[in-house]
């Protein structure tokens, strides 16, 4: 079996071919490269698909949301009295994020998806030709009671 030698020069960066460090065998690393990951199968496709379909609505609506709550809330003043000072900011932080949260859940198909559909075209074209295959309630009225 041939095998190459490669040496690090401490000298230099070039490698030399005098003192084995590491020793490759070549017919080892040909049937290494020879293995290949296998096809992923429709429903891991589909799953990673809705996957980066969730991931995109969620940093899509969380950003924008997020952004126009913050933007919201800097054209308001202080209050002379009532403030609740660190505490009541820390709560309206959180707050802002929760509603943000929410307001994503709500109009992610109205904001994120069309975004999605055309930054992700394969991931999107899969997401639809599985939600065309699923049977709905329009395919009930078909059936008849014996």
């Amino acid at each position: 079996m041939p095998c190459i030698a490669i040496t690090p020069s401490v000298r230099s960066n070039t490698l030399l071919a005098h003192r084995p460090i590491m020793k490759i065998d070549l017919a080892q690393q040909n049937s290494m490269t020879s293995l290949r990951p296998e096809p992923a199968s429709p429903q891991q496709q589909l799953a990673k698909a809705k996957h980066v379909q969730e991931t995109f609505r969620q940093f899509v609506g969380e950003s924008f949301f997020g952004q126009l709550m913050k933007s919201m809330r800097s054209t308001q003043g202080k209050p002379a009295y009532f403030h609740g000072g660190q505490a009541e900011e820390v709560f309206q932080s959180q707050l802002d994020q929760k509603l943000a949260e929410e307001m994503t859940a709500t109009s992610a198909d109205q904001i994120a998806d069309p975004m999605f559909r055309q930054q992700f075209p394969n991931e999107a074209e899969l997401i639809r030709r599985a939600e065309d295959q699923q049977p709905s309630l329009h395919d009930l009225q078909g059936l008849r009671r014996l």
